[in-house]
């Protein structure tokens, strides 16, 4: 098999040695694995990698910790889609505050490193688009409970903000023992409390830990694993669904299900999988087929500025209610599949009829690609339900070929439409999470509101410090928090100051310097910072490719050790590695 190593045309400084782990440890009656060509590809593309960087790299723990640091920064604000100057203030500073304190720790209880644990968190709460504060606290947490820094310590040295989220997660946190039975009085009663007593974002930070902790529980005997899952399930799944991260319930509920359940979890798993075809997952070739088929239609462009289509599968969780609730067989459940099309209307005096208009015309293409399910079609938008909610829904049959596919179902709505729906009074979350009284549901969705627009306005920018008041590009973020005196140069001084806030050598400094100063005249400009910054980038891919392969073969070993489906699997896991 070709493996595809990564040529690069600059040279490899100041790079850290690609972190090469020992091989898991399968059941003995799993040994062959090892010695099966896709894991033996997947052992010379790690041995390969290191060798093409492990020539030329710094030694140093300075220069290490300067890798984690640029690296880590660049992953996260990346992930943010608002970033401003205070925000990316307070993350550089709890990452030059933590990464030190967290490469010191001994390893975690599941075998991770404390920094790579914390970076985990850190980046649930970027993709949920959390803010500094939130991040940087999730960051800490392990800081924190591990001792090596206090409460008082991040209040000065990050902010008051942050140490507040600390506090009160550590509060949330404690949630689960005031009650001594997981039944759905009392789970209702502490949800209730913590929307009603706690910061949210402090809340939704212990649910990102929660998370990070259920993906991760294999060390742990099999009692204490079903333990955590069933507490997650009745308390921190519908509080995530109370505080409307829906990406947070739905996994925290299939991890919960797949570990309370595992043979109906792995039925209903091996179903939906079954209507996969080729490498792509079904709901992204459909709703890539749809995204271009309403931007190729003139009607539609002359009344939207922008179009967006969201994808999803039904959890398996919510597919085996289903399943139960009503005795249907698998191939009766309709909303397996679901798209989401977003649609922006042109700004002018009539911009609500207009949105009106173009959600009707996108109906209309949709019909023409697949046939409609009429009995499942509703008009939201004709008839608004009474807490206002606006959206047309339909479902269509997908089967071709003489294959059958599970319906589909599809919601179209204006921006003004979504933000209503997702945020505003026609919201279902709380609902979903239990509060089930409309007045105490409006009362806990003000207090979660003020609590995140207090943030917002918290972090927003300060004026800017760039004389020519250009933007910041994303690449440039790192350099200007390094360049501390805003002449366009990081300077030896500038670059032994961090070096020493992450407790390392001036030497380091001067040797990370001698490497990535190209014209040798001291200091670093811009493209020679974008040049090292590059370097980490293909750097930190390859410790994720590195990771990513390994938990995919352990997940598929763990559901299918005692099902006699190892098999199955070897022919995806060789794919895998054949496209990567």
């Amino acid at each position: 098999m070709e493996l595809n190593i990564p040529t690069i045309d600059f040279p490899l400084h100041s790079f850290s040695k690609i972190r090469v782990s020992t091989l898991p440890k399968f059941p003995s009656n799993l040994i062959f694995l090892q010695r099966h060509r896709s894991w033996n590809a997947f052992s010379t593309l790690r041995q390969s990698a290191t060798a093409a960087v492990g020539a030329a790299t710094l030694e140093q723990p300075g220069g290490k910790m300067v890798v984690e640091l640029v690296g880590a920064f660049n992953e996260l604000t990346e992930r943010m889609k608002v970033v401003s100057s205070s925000s990316s203030s307070i993350l550089f500073k709890c990452l030059k505050l933590s990464i030190p304190l967290l490469q010191a720790l001994p390893l975690c209880p599941d075998g991770r490193s404390p920094l790579s644990k914390a970076l985990s968190v850190a980046l649930i709460l970027a993709d949920l688009q959390m803010d500094a504060e939130v991040i940087s606290a999730g960051i800490l947490r392990e800081v924190l409970e591990a001792g090596a820094v206090t409460i008082y310590e991040v209040r000065d040295r990050i902010g008051t903000g942050t140490a507040h989220l600390l506090h009160e997660s550590l509060r949330v946190k404690q949630i689960p023992s005031k009650v001594e039975v997981l039944d759905d009085d009392s789970t209702a009663a502490l949800r209730k409390f913590c929307l009603t007593y706690y910061d949210v974002r402090a809340v939704i930070l212990d649910l990102a830990i929660r998370l990070d902790m259920m993906k991760h529980l294999d060390y742990l005997p099999r009692y204490q694993q079903q333990m955590l899952s069933l507490e997650v399930m009745k308390i921190h799944v519908p509080l995530a669904h109370a505080v409307g991260t829906n990406f947070l319930s739905l996994e925290l509920e299939d991890l919960s299900f797949r570990c309370l359940f595992p043979y109906s979890y792995l039925y209903v798993d091996t179903w939906l999988r079954s209507h996969e075809t080729g490498s792509k997952p079904l709901i992204d070739v459909y709703r890539e087929h749809l995204l271009q088929s309403l931007k190729a239609d003139h009607l539609l462009a002359e009344m939207v500025d922008d179009i967006s289509v969201k994808g999803r599968y039904k959890s398996r969780y919510s597919t085996m209610k289903k399943l139960l609730k009503d005795g249907r067989k698998p191939e009766e459940i309709n909303d397996i599949l679901g798209l989401r099309v977003i649609l922006k209307p042109r700004s002018g005096v009539n911009t609500s009829k207009l949105g009106e208009k173009a959600c009707y015309r996108t109906r209309e293409i949709i019909q023409s690609l697949w046939k409609e399910m009429p009995h499942r079609t509703k008009d939201y938008i004709a008839k608004p339900k009474a807490n206002g909610y606006k959206s047309l829904h339909m479902a269509v049959d997908v089967s071709e070929g003489g294959r059958t596919k599970p319906l589909m179902e599809i919601q179209i709505r204006t921006t003004e439409m979504d933000m209503m729906a997702s945020g505003g009074t026609a919201s279902h979350s709380l609902y979903k999470g239990g509060v089930t009284d409309p007045e105490e549901a409006k009362q806990l969705k003000a207090i979660m509101m003020a609590a995140a627009e207090l943030a917002a306005l918290r972090l927003k920018d300060l004026p800017s410090t760039n004389p020519k008041g250009t933007e910041i590009n994303q690449r440039d973020r790192a350099f200007c928090l390094l360049d501390k005196n805003g002449d366009g140069r990081i300077s030896i001084e500038e670059l032994m100051e961090v070096m020493e806030e992450l407790g390392a050598q001036g030497e380091d400094a001067r040797e990370m310097m001698q490497l990535l100063d190209s014209n040798s005249d001291g200091s670093l400009s811009s493209d020679e910072f974008d040049l090292f910054q590059k370097q980490v980038e293909i750097m930190r891919n390859l410790e994720d490719r590195d990771d990513q392969y390994r938990t995919m073969l352990n997940e598929k070993l763990h559901m299918a050790e005692s099902n006699g489906q190892i098999q199955v699997y070897r022919k995806e896991i060789d794919d895998r590695l054949a496209v990567s």
